[in-house]
């Protein structure tokens, strides 16, 4: 890929979309901060302004990704009030979060971060969740429904990452359905 032309002020972007596009090139342990450096279009030391290591990097590509699932969910809630179909537009916001920012998914699920490790990481975590509450709570499933249903939207996401489903809006269709039977069960 080409070098990125940095503009004066904006080297912390510069950074973290250099790093998502590497992320999206060899996945989130798949790169270092020289790579993404020579990517931005910096110096090798020009990181350390706004990052002390990879780990700090990629903390901020979590955070951006669990802002960017927060706000696709509570748009996909937002279409109604009946809890199930809050739950089934979630998970189908979910597959189509996964393959549409798949740099973002694999921050989120594949970097080995601990979230307790970096500020504002667990409450980003939280803010996502507490979308998802309360369809959840009145349903009487609670964070163990969330799980249950954003597991089986991150199957459907995995298969279509993976090939073995190939229509994004198919799968999606199809993880609102298993989460309509999830969360009706309760």
């Amino acid at each position: 890929m080409a070098r990125m032309t940095y503009h004066h002020g904006d080297l912390r972007h510069a950074l973290e979309q250099a790093a998502l596009e590497l992320v999206a090139e060899r996945g989130p342990q798949g790169f270092t901060m020289a790579e993404a450096s020579r990517r931005a279009g910096v110096s090798v030391a020009a990181p350390f302004r706004h990052f002390a290591n990879k780990d700090a990097l990629l903390a901020a590509l979590a955070l951006r990704s669990y802002e960017e699932q927060r706000d696709r969910f509570a748009a996909a809630l937002a279409g109604t009030d009946d809890p199930v179909e809050q739950l089934a537009r979630f998970a189908a916001a979910y597959v189509r979060f996964a393959v549409e920012e798949p740099a973002l998914f694999d921050v989120t699920f594949s970097a080995g971060l601990v979230k307790s490790d970096h500020d504002g990481l667990e409450e980003a975590g939280q803010q996502v969740l507490a979308v998802l509450r309360a369809p959840a709570e009145q349903l009487g499933g609670g964070l163990r429904l969330i799980h249950t249903i954003a597991a089986t939207g991150h199957g459907f996401a995995a298969f279509l990452r993976e090939g073995v489903l190939t229509d994004v809006e198919a799968a999606a269709t199809e993880a609102a359905a298993a989460a309509r039977t999830l969360a009706s069960a309760r």
